[in-house]
This record gives C-alpha cells, sequence and structure tokens, in this order.
C-alpha cells in the first residue's frame, strides 16, 4: 500500500468512526427537519455511514429536496481541505522519539502485528513501523473493510458527495471541526501505550471487526437509530478489546457538545444541509436531543 495514499484513506476514515439517552421507535429515520426558534427557513441533519453507496439515498424519502431546498451544506471538517490534512498527519503520525514497537508490545504481538501487516498490505513494520499503533490499527481497519466490502471500496463517501454537491451549485461549505480536532481524534486522542493495547487486541480478534461493521451496515440500512446507538454505547461482557467510557466520550458527546454551540449561529445565518456521521444522531447528548434543548423542533422526515 502506498504511504501517501494511506494517509488520504485515513483522512476519511473518521467519517466512519463517527457514524453515537432516551431514543424511541419514532427514531427510526436518518433525515431530520429542524425548524422554529427564530430560523427562517429550516435546516436538515443527515445521518452519514462511509459504508453505503450513494444509490443508499434512495431510500430516503426528500433527501434530494431538502438538500436543493437549503442553501450551504455543513460536514464535520471541509472535505476540500484533504490536502492540508494529508499533509498533517504526515508530520504527526510517527511515534516518539526513543519508542519503537519492542518497547511497546511482547516479541509475539510485535510478530503477530508485523504478520497481518504484510498479508494485508504486502509490507509488514520494517515500513510502517514508526507510525503510531493508531495509525497502524486504521490502515488495518480501511484494508480489512476494502476486502469485506470491495463493492464500496473505491466509491464516494456520502459526505463527500454531499460537499462536492454544494461546491458545483456555488455553494458555502462549512466544516464544525478543523483539521487539528480531526488529526487529535484520529492520532492522539489516546497515550500511545493504549493505542499500542489496542492494535495488539485488534490483530488477535480480527472477526469482531468484521461483525462490528456487519451490525452497523444492517442497522444503518434499517435507520434504526436505536440499534445505532445501543451498538456504540452498550457494553458486551465477552468484548476483549472494550473502548472506555472516556474514549467514548472523546469521540462522540465531547464533540457534539461544541458542535451544539456553532450550529445554531450557522443556521441563522443560512439554511444548512448537515450531514455528519450517524452515531451524532442518537441519545439525551445526541444532536437531535441537543437541538431540541436549545429551543429547535427537531423531526423526522419520512
Amino acid at each position: 500500500m502506498n504511504l501517501k495514499k494511506t494517509f488520504s484513506v485515513l483522512a476519511a476514515l473518521i467519517l466512519l468512526l463517527s457514524c453515537g439517552g432516551s431514543t424511541t421507535g419514532s427514531n427510526k429515520a436518518l433525515l431530520w427537519k429542524i425548524s422554529g426558534n427564530g430560523l427562517e427557513k429550516p435546516s436538515y441533519l443527515f445521518g452519514t455511514h462511509h459504508l453505503v453507496p450513494l444509490s443508499f439515498m434512495d431510500s430516503i424519502a426528500d433527501i434530494h429536496d431538502a438538500f436543493g431546498n437549503t442553501e450551504q451544506t455543513v460536514g464535520e471538517l471541509d472535505m476540500s481541505n484533504m490536502n492540508e490534512m494529508q499533509m498533517k498527519i504526515m508530520g504527526r503520525a510517527m511515534l516518539p522519539e526513543g519508542v519503537t514497537y519492542a518497547s511497546l508490545l511482547s516479541e509475539g504481538d510485535v510478530a503477530l502485528i508485523d504478520s497481518t501487516l504484510t498479508a494485508l498490505v504486502g509490507v509488514g513494520l520494517q515500513q510502517f513501523g514508526r507510525l503510531k499503533p493508531a495509525m497502524l490499527s486504521n490502515i488495518i481497519s480501511v484494508t480489512l473493510y476494502q476486502r469485506y466490502y470491495p463493492s464500496l471500496a473505491t466509491g464516494k463517501s456520502l459526505d463527500q458527495h454531499f460537499q462536492e454537491e454544494a461546491m458545483k451549485r456555488s455553494r458555502p461549505v462549512v466544516g464544525l471541526e478543523t483539521t487539528e480536532d480531526q488529526i487529535y481524534v484520529l492520532l492522539e486522542l489516546q497515550t500511545t501505550e493504549r493505542q499500542a493495547e489496542l492494535l495488539s487486541c485488534m490483530v488477535k480478534h480480527p472477526e469482531l471487526l468484521k461483525e462490528q461493521m456487519d451490525k452497523l451496515q444492517a442497522a444503518y440500512h434499517a435507520q434504526d437509530l436505536d440499534a445505532l446507538q445501543r451498538l456504540y454505547t452498550e457494553v458486551m461482557p465477552d468484548d476483549p478489546c472494550p473502548s472506555t467510557d472516556q474514549e467514548k466520550e472523546a469521540l462522540n458527546s465531547d464533540r457534539n457538545a461544541r458542535w451544539l454551540k456553532k450550529l445554531p449561529a450557522i443556521m441563522a445565518e443560512k439554511s444548512s444541509f448537515i450531514a455528519v456521521g450517524c452515531l451524532h444522531l442518537p441519545g439525551e447528548e445526541g444532536l437531535i436531543e441537543g437541538l431540541r434543548k436549545l429551543g429547535f423542533k427537531v423531526e423526522a422526515v419520512r
């Protein structure tokens, strides 16, 4: 795998990672209309998922009208900045000076990571050994996803599609986060030691990633926010690689809180089509409930 290409793929993977309380059966929708609270025109909130083809939009009622009737597109990141993000990732993806995989993990774990990388991408730690464990985890995740879903591996993501369509119509594209914010989530949220622990667990249990992807696919195609929320929040008793509550909060609810501070002004300025990872929508700390608490009317579009 070409290393430069890998950075580009990783930059897009954040959209997949964030595809998370009271929810009800009425929450079986991915597209939501936002009105009231002084808005002159409604805005729309859509939960995206990186592992679906663009044809999936045919199953979403009125999504094309919703997009067409808004004046700007809002995403987690302004994806026109991908080149900037790639350059910054290249400078921040390396292990700290003096830290090696041999100093982080057992000899057996290092050998397993090396053999996994070699089997998946054709090269092992001899080429990738200076990269942070979080970077290697994402390289492995992306490569496995491309194998599991080959028909989707080269397709355009929903997030990218909506931003490109906005630019074709000379509409603004607004990012809720900066390149720095996204790099932090991808590569710096956890300590190097914690990253190594999770990488080691991943290569020992590759079947878990496939199981999680399959469940996410099923829940998303059913437009079932309840199921998506449960996938993210429930702790499985036999999960060998569980995330901590702090990690989940940093990846999801903390970011939601920051976005909710920005969205009222963004929507007041221009009616907006807001396309963000699906797991940011449900739950007490999700965007749907958060916008309601701010005084907006948020209703499912079916």
